[in-house]
């Protein structure tokens, strides 16, 4: 446990199902969420949020609806749901709860990559309860994790992005992503 981790927090975003091995699995997924488990259970005073792309069924992005993208994380489904290694965690208070779990992508008209400005159950937007040091994994990196660190960045955060906890799309874009990301200030770790 380091106690340097009790003004920092995790933001993990989007280690949801249908991203994992559903209907958008991405590359090195299943590795990433089990480093990030392990990452989290070896720093027990880190304060973790939960991000979930949360769509209703007519959401915009999904290809039937005219979008890019298969029918994915659909509110209520196992699809959308958080990986279930998250919720053995040792330290309870970092497991997926009511009080860590933030939403995006839930109005069906708007497509949001971008966990910055995902919303808790009352509508506290994520970055209310984030300190200034955050660390960033997820999935996936060309997308929701470029998208949230650049947000991020902008809003004045200090960035780590964990490498070994994430997925993607499409390798090429994933070197391009992380690039991109270390230009704009995010330290790649």
């Amino acid at each position: 446990m380091n106690s340097a981790d009790n003004n920092k927090a995790l933001v993990v975003v989007d280690m949801l199902y249908d991203f994992i091995d559903g209907s958008l699995a991405c590359g090195n997924a299943v590795n990433a969420v089990a480093m990030v488990v392990q990452y989290i259970n070896s720093h027990q005073n880190l304060k973790v949020q939960y991000v979930l792309d949360h769509h209703p069924e007519n959401h915009c992005s999904f290809e039937k609806n005219g979008g890019v993208w298969p029918v994915h994380c659909v509110a209520g489904t196992k699809g959308g749901a958080i990986h279930e290694a998250f919720y053995n965690l040792e330290n309870e208070a970092q497991r997926p709860s009511e009080a860590n779990c933030f939403y995006k992508g839930t109005d069906p008209a708007v497509e949001q990559y971008s966990g910055f400005d995902a919303r808790d159950v009352n509508g506290l937007p994520l970055n209310d309860v984030l300190p200034e040091d955050v660390r960033v994994c997820g999935i996936a990196t060309e997308y929701c994790v470029l998208n949230t660190c650049k947000d991020l960045i902008n809003a004045g955060h200090d960035v780590e992005l964990l490498v070994d906890g994430l997925g993607f799309v499409d390798f090429d874009g994933h070197k391009n992503a992380l690039g991109e990301l270390e230009a704009s200030g995010v330290t790649l770790v």
